[in-house]
């Protein structure tokens, strides 16, 4: 039943809002293939970047990526919490109780040996319009305990302008999305917290020095 959900949802409002109403250029979406679970790490500055990276995957793939949310923020009222879990198949992690028994990084664990692939934005929260916070280390124990999952690197730009934080009205501007080559990240948490900043910091180079009007390599 959740896949029908998932499918309608995503067909019916997801995909006529961001190819209809906002427009993505996507680069690097050869990057996007995958075959065993993965990680996607995403920059997180709008409530639409969920749904926008979603939109990218092939439909038979949606169902298999859980973007990673605060069960404390999107599980508050009936609707708002249908919408996520149902909807667009959220992984909800809590924030608050956490203790070493009820450790909310073991639901991502889990996840992935189920065969799920992850969407996290490692800023936690939602940050300012093309501002790239820091990262919280939650990731990095993830990927400790499981060294070999790939990780795939997406940069997004303009959807903090889209949709700000604290505004309900959605402004219709072009988007891009820069997406990474897969890679495995090991060594200890710094390093690997390093590396994502870098993988990042290069994506954001190489966002900058394409131009507004430079034609990608794929778009909608």
């Amino acid at each position: 039943m959740n896949r029908w959900i998932t499918l309608i949802w995503s067909l019916l409002v997801v995909r006529p809002i961001v190819r209809l109403l906002i427009g993505v250029a996507v680069h690097g979406r050869e990057h996007l293939a995958f075959r065993q679970p993965t990680i996607f790490v995403a920059n997180h500055n709008s409530h639409l970047d969920a749904a926008v990276f979603m939109d990218l995957l092939p439909i038979r793939q949606q169902r298999l990526v859980r973007p990673v949310a605060a069960a404390d923020y999107f599980e508050r009222g009936p609707i708002r919490s249908f919408i996520w879990k149902r909807c667009m198949n959220v992984l909800p992690i809590r924030r608050d109780k956490v203790t070493r028994s009820c450790n909310p990084l073991q639901a991502m664990i889990e996840a992935l040996d189920r065969g799920e692939s992850l969407l996290i934005f490692p800023e936690g929260s939602r940050g300012d319009p093309e501002i790239l916070s820091e990262f919280r280390t939650g990731i990095a124990h993830v990927l400790a305990k499981r060294p070999h999952v790939p990780v795939v690197p997406v940069y997004m730009r303009n959807l903090g302008y889209n949709l700000p934080r604290g505004d309900l009205i959605l402004v219709p501007l072009f988007c891009d999305v820069f997406i990474g080559s897969p890679r495995v990240i090991e060594g200890n948490r710094p390093q690997i917290m390093q590396h994502l900043l870098e993988c990042f910091t290069q994506l954001r180079s190489l966002a900058e020095s394409i131009r507004r009007f430079d034609a990608p390599d794929d778009d909608r």
